[in-house]
């Protein structure tokens, strides 16, 4: 029986991560011969054949399951034992993968590339777009190494032992209505007021709606929802235009200076954590230590001081 090759495993990886051997390919910088031969490989290693075609398309046999389930344990494991090699030679070294989204990216991200690239330059910083409701998952999984999330009251991020969540800033939820509109007459509102105003959500399938929907309800009122849009830039605009009320963090709102917008004031406002999202084993990959403690001090420096309110 042949050795097994972590090269090959990174392979079956690819490709149960992107469906094709084509695209497992060009993940990888192989070619698709490559990527066949790889796969090929551990079918003869194992005695067992790996995956089949249904159809058009090549799936995983029952066989290939197991073996990727192992495949994910040993190239983590194998991640583990470079960061704890360059540990106990005192370096803090390697790539470090990041996963954002939209106002992460936008107004936290560079500060953080460069700090890291300032203080721990053998670091090489890379980001991936990752969708908000997947960033435990894609950590989980080991797509990045490390992920920005929002954690809310009414919808928190699920916990186990894969991952860990460090709360990185509080955000109270302000209320974004078109600067020149005359109503609400008040700055701070009450539930009444709030339950009479057309509001710009998003879909109460995603985390973010399903919190911001249960927060409401839970203070008395359900919103009366006649846009629902996701993305926050365009929910201010389309606010900033008078199509309705939404929601506004101070991050938001620094991401989004033009806007015309008022903000006005709940008395029990709704919340939310900025999180990092960690590996449940961080303790033994300096580059996520070191990341962890550079993104607590940007933060602090970027958001302790609230911006503009209008």
């Amino acid at each position: 029986m042949s050795r097994l090759s972590l090269t090959q495993l990174a392979t079956l990886q690819a490709f149960v991560r992107t469906g094709t051997l084509a695209a497992a390919a060009d993940h990888l910088g192989y070619t698709p011969g490559a990527v066949s031969q790889h796969v090929s490989a551990l079918e003869r290693t194992f005695g067992a054949r790996l995956v089949e075609r249904s159809g058009r398309h090549l799936v995983l046999t029952d066989a290939g399951r197991v073996l990727a389930e192992y495949a994910d344990r040993m190239l983590a494991v194998e991640q583990e034992a470079r960061h704890a090699i360059a540990s106990a030679e005192g370096r803090v070294a390697g790539p470090l993968t990041v996963g954002t989204w939209g106002s992460t990216a936008a107004g936290l991200l560079a500060p953080v590339v460069g700090r890291m690239a300032a203080t721990f330059p053998e670091v090489t910083v890379r980001s991936r777009e990752v969708d908000l409701d997947e960033a435990a998952i894609a950590v989980r999984r080991g797509d990045v190494d490390v992920a920005f999330g929002l954690d809310y009251a009414d919808a928190p991020i699920p916990r186990d032992d894969r991952i860990t969540v460090t709360a990185l800033h509080e955000e109270s939820f302000g209320i974004a209505v078109a600067a020149g509109s005359g109503k609400p007459r008040s700055r701070r509102v009450g539930i009444e007021t709030l339950a009479e105003l057309d509001w710009i959500l998003p879909a109460p399938g995603s985390q973010y709606g399903r919190a911001l929907r249960s927060g409401f309800r839970r203070r008395g009122f359900e919103p009366r929802v006649v846009h629902e849009v996701t993305d926050t830039a365009a929910s201010l605009q389309l606010a900033a235009a008078g199509l309705g009320a939404t929601v506004m963090t101070d991050l938001m709102r620094r991401l989004n200076p033009t806007s015309e917008l008022r903000r006005l004031e709940m008395a029990n406002p709704l919340t939310r954590q900025i999180v990092l999202i960690t590996p449940g084993r961080a303790d033994v990959r300096q580059p996520i230590a070191a990341f962890t403690a550079v993104v607590t001090d940007v933060v602090d420096e970027l958001l302790k001081t609230p911006g503009p309110r209008r």
